[in-house]
């Protein structure tokens, strides 16, 4: 599972320089989010996919991680920002946009 966030153009994602999801990003730059309803997720899912590219790595990103986790956990900040941590913020550009569910 990861926190997503969506610019009206773009899906982020914020991760940290080490993890796999972005060495896998700097190694092959497409992805795929699938979005499932918090409330019922057997009730269908938004699958996002696209070329992907790591837009900040800077203080912007634990800007947006801290935006995250109040979206999130109701925290003003993400607590579990690990001391040297070097937040990123991943922009996934949607390409292909599936899915099925209530609505739709």
């Amino acid at each position: 599972p990861v926190w997503i966030d969506y610019d009206g153009e773009n899906v982020l994602v914020n991760s940290a320089r080490g993890r796999t999801k972005v060495k896998n990003i700097e190694r092959d730059p497409r992805a795929t989010v699938t979005v499932l309803p918090a409330e019922n997720q057997q009730s269908g899912y938004v699958m996002v996919s696209g070329p992907a590219r790591i837009v900040d790595d800077g203080a912007g990103a634990v800007e947006h991680i801290n935006m995250l986790a109040k979206k999130y956990l109701g925290e003003d900040k993400y607590p579990y920002l690990g001391p040297g941590e070097q937040r990123v913020i991943i922009e996934i550009h949607p390409e292909r946009v599936d899915g099925f569910g209530a609505g739709g």
